[in-house]
């Protein structure tokens, strides 16, 4: 049966409604309004053979922050109910990726422990992308991290352009998953000696 999870989160700030195919194609429609994410998230499916729909609204005339934010929640909370009991995961995915002069490292633990290491260091004149502020990423991934549940180390070796250096944390992060959450045929139960993650 295919890994799948539709979920919803709506506030006075935002309302988003993610659908998730872990076990898809690389099939994606996204519309978060905004420009940058949705072609961030586009990459991270496409990379990572997950079916994904995002659609999302949010008070960006105020600011970026809680739409990103909220949509990390809300991805997080539906890869870890995708996962459901995580039977036969090999747990673990890593991908080293470049994008032109960008190389990027993630590392995921589906361990159920929430942890993010996010050493990503843009340029000082690369604060922004058009009107977006770089460092909500870290904000999007924490989100992301807390509610599906996982270990995630992301770690920028170098990049000069920050296009290329989030394309390739995307992209990285969406192969690093697809690793994480393939079905060992050999495995019984979860990766764990503990008998849960």
């Amino acid at each position: 049966m295919p890994r799948k999870a539709a979920v919803s989160r709506k506030t006075k700030e935002t309302d988003i409604k993610v659908n998730l195919n872990l076990d898809g194609k690389g099939n994606y429609r996204i519309n978060t309004s905004v420009p940058f994410l949705d072609h961030m998230l586009s990459l991270m499916s496409k990379h990572g053979h997950l079916d994904l729909d995002v659609q999302a609204k949010g008070d960006i005339e105020v600011d970026y922050h809680h739409l990103m934010e909220d949509v990390g929640i809300v991805l997080g909370e539906a890869i870890h109910k995708a996962l459901g009991k995580k039977m036969q995961i090999r747990r673990y995915g890593e991908a080293m990726t470049p994008m032109d002069e960008s190389l990027a490292q993630v590392v995921i633990d589906l361990s159920g422990r929430p942890y993010l290491v996010y050493n990503v260091k843009t340029p000082r004149d690369s604060a922004q992308i058009q009107s977006l502020g770089v460092s909500l990423f870290e904000d999007f991934f924490r989100a992301l991290t807390n509610n599906a549940g996982m270990n995630l180390h992301i770690n920028l070796h170098y990049g000069r352009d920050p296009h290329h250096i989030f394309e390739a944390i995307f992209k990285g992060f969406g192969r690093a998953l697809r690793a994480a959450v393939e079905i060992h045929p050999g495995a019984k139960g979860v990766p764990s000696t503990k008998g849960m993650l």
